[in-house]
Order: C-alpha cells, then structure tokens, then sequence
C-alpha cells in the first residue's frame, strides 16, 4: 500500500483513504461501523476525515499479519 500519498500529520478524507487502503465505500464504513477500521472526525457539519496517524496503524498492522 503507497504511504507516499498520506502527509506526515493531520486529518485526511476519504477518498486520500481509499487510495492508500484500497477498499470499496462501502467496504470502508462497514469496517468503521464494526471498528475494524478507525472512526472519523468531524471537522465540520459536512466534513469527516481521518487522522493520519491512526490510517498508518492501521496500513501497519494489516501489513504485519
């Protein structure tokens, strides 16, 4: 998977999400929803994203196993 593509720190949207972790939308928020995946944060009334930290546990951990 291309960590090149995340920032070293901050938030990031889905779409920065799905090409670093290829999974479907739907794939994505249902792995949310189970909490296979990290929750988002609400930056604004239409704006979720990710913390970039907690996209690169989660690129690691799939990684090792």
């Amino acid at each position: 998977m291309n960590n090149q593509a995340l920032p070293e720190t901050g938030f990031v949207r889905l779409p920065t999400v799905l090409k670093v972790f290829p999974v479907s939308k739907s794939t994505w928020w249902a792995g949310v929803k189970a909490d296979l995946y990290p929750k988002p944060v609400k930056l604004g009334p239409k704006i979720t994203a990710w913390r970039v930290e907690d996209i690169r546990l989660l690129i690691a951990s799939r990684g090792a196993q």
